[in-house]
């Protein structure tokens, strides 16, 4: 029997992206329940972009809010919580739960600090 082949992110960068996004739900700031979202979908079977499972790419979310992201498309792509193709998601501002917008870096850095945005 073939093993299957893994198309989601290593420990390593679950690891940074977790410390990154502070523990904590990057939409609403719960500490429960947590799971790693893609910010541009990997699609059926996975994806051949070597950044698709990058820290830029992953967000540290709650699975009520990764349920949200799904039911309200058009609020997850103004907020950076999901990313359209072509473009890519180091490109992307990200909006936190304390209203701060990052980019984020392949590494596991947020970048370009913007003001807070008024909800």
């Amino acid at each position: 029997m073939k093993a299957r082949r893994r198309t989601g992110p290593t420990d390593v960068v679950k690891a940074l992206v977790y410390d990154r996004d502070g523990g904590a739900c990057v939409r609403c700031g719960t500490r429960e329940h947590l799971t790693i979202h893609h910010r541009v979908n990997r699609g059926m079977g996975g994806a051949r972009e070597a950044w698709i499972n990058q820290a830029h790419n992953l967000l540290l979310v709650c699975t009520v809010c990764n349920g949200w992201f799904e039911d309200n498309p058009r609020q997850s792509y103004e907020a950076g919580w999901k990313v359209r193709r072509p473009e890519l998601p180091s490109e992307v501002l990200v909006r936190y739960a304390d209203g701060h917008e990052y980019l984020l870096t392949p590494d596991g850095v947020r970048a370009a600090t913007v003001a807070a945005v008024a909800r």
